[in-house]
């Protein structure tokens, strides 16, 4: 399937929200938005930049797609140009990049695995000398390997999950550091599965556990310098990375357990970065924001 073949609009009103998601899977992950049938909602119609971000310099990982692109959009609009670090997905990734561009922000894309620290290094080295500066580190890669058995995660797997989704983020983190300064946002995008857990994601939990703690204990190291640290924990997404990790049962009832029943899009998650990036959130760091469809969480 050919991205002229996907259906839906990357916009939509909040009552435009599609209730169900169509039954279908990818081959391989992070999965490509191209090749989505029902294309996830971006931005919604009525969403109206207001300066929030003017000025700013925004790092993304994993944004190409999904919640990452729907952030990067919000933050063009908002004001910031974007740098965006993503694995292989480029027809995704200039997708993205023409839709920061279409809100009259500049934007760089990198491809690279985030878990090599080289790659967070050289991906944080082209954005301060394409932009000058940066202000905002949004880690949001991540991968996930459904298994039903404990016994089934092999070590491969296990190291493949740790390395994407936490040392990916210690990596552009500590490489990100020297080029923040007062007033910076760090934002880390963890799960309601580190509050909740899930059978069949015990390591993907793990991980998100794990960007919670570090989320936490960032926010205390930092705080004296000025620079913010939250997290974001968003609850059933429909996203690339769905069809691309889940059999066609699973992708089918994708957000009808939720008390809203229906799958979030990207576009109701993404308000949460813009609110922890900008000085509107001056008084919130160590904190989780949890955007899940209603369900209760601790923590």
């Amino acid at each position: 399937m050919t991205s002229d073949q996907n259906q839906g609009p990357e916009s939509a009103a909040i009552q435009d929200m599609p209730e169900q998601v169509p039954a279908e899977t990818q081959s391989d992950q992070p999965g490509s938005e191209a090749e989505m049938s029902l294309a996830p909602v971006v931005v919604r119609d009525n969403y109206r930049g207001s300066g929030k971000l003017e000025g700013k310099v925004a790092i993304i990982t994993g944004g190409d797609s999904g919640i990452g692109r729907a952030v990067a959009v919000h933050f063009a609009r908002e004001g910031a140009d974007v740098a965006l670090l993503y694995l292989d997905e480029h027809e995704d990734a200039r997708a993205t990049a023409e839709m920061v561009r279409g809100e009259g922000r500049q934007c760089l894309i990198i491809a690279g695995d985030v878990g090599d620290p080289q790659v967070a290094r050289d991906a944080v080295q082209q954005t301060v000398d394409r932009f000058g500066r940066l202000d905002i580190v949004v880690n949001n890669a991540a991968e996930q390997h459904p298994q039903k058995s404990l016994t089934d995660i092999s070590p491969e797997q296990l190291e493949a999950t740790f390395r994407t989704n936490v040392f990916g983020m210690f990596y552009v983190t500590q490489a990100a550091l020297p080029h923040l300064g007062e007033g910076a946002s760090i934002i880390n995008t963890t799960s309601v599965t580190a509050y909740k857990g899930s059978p069949e994601l015990l390591d993907y939990s793990s991980t998100k556990g794990a960007q919670v703690a570090f989320t936490r204990s960032l926010s205390g190291q930092l705080a004296e310098q000025g620079i913010r640290v939250n997290a974001v924990a968003p609850g059933p997404i429909w996203t690339p990375l769905i069809p691309a990790t889940m059999d066609k049962e699973k992708v089918g009832e994708h957000g009808a357990k939720v008390p809203l029943r229906r799958p979030g899009q990207p576009a109701e998650v993404a308000p949460a970065y813009v609110y922890l990036a900008s000085e509107d959130s001056s008084y919130v760091t160590g904190q989780v924001m949890h955007v899940n469809g209603g369900e209760v969480v601790n923590g």
